[in-house]
C-alpha cells in the first residue's frame, strides 16, 4: 500500500503520525477501502509506503453493540542524527 498525505495544503515529507495511527485503525476493520487494500481480512499492523520510506503502524479495533471501537494503536519512529559537533570546556582552576 503506498500512502500519500497533505499538510498545510502541500505533499507532507514523510507521513504524520496522526494520519498513520488512522490508517492502522482503518486497516485494522475487516472490509473498509484500507483493509482492503492492505490485503483483507483480520490484522493488527500495516506497512506501508510514503515518500521518505516505509512505516509500521498498528492497531486493534473490536466490534462492541455494533460499533466499531479501536482498543489499541501501535506507532514508533526512528531516530536520525541532527546534529554533530564537539564542546570545549575549560578547565576549572
Amino acid at each position: 500500500m503506498l500512502v500519500r498525505a497533505l499538510s498545510m495544503g502541500k505533499l507532507h515529507h514523510a507521513m504524520m503520525a496522526t494520519c498513520a495511527v488512522a490508517i492502522a485503525t482503518a486497516a485494522s476493520v475487516p472490509g473498509t477501502l484500507v483493509n482492503l487494500a492492505a490485503g483483507g481480512g483480520a490484522r493488527d499492523a500495516v506497512c506501508f509506503g510514503h515518500p521518505s520510506g516505509t512505516l509500521r503502524v498498528g492497531a486493534q479495533a473490536e466490534q462492541r453493540d455494533g460499533q466499531w471501537t479501536v482498543t489499541k494503536a501501535v506507532m514508533s519512529r526512528s531516530a536520525r542524527v541532527l546534529m554533530e559537533g564537539w564542546v570545549r570546556v575549560p578547565k576549572t582552576e
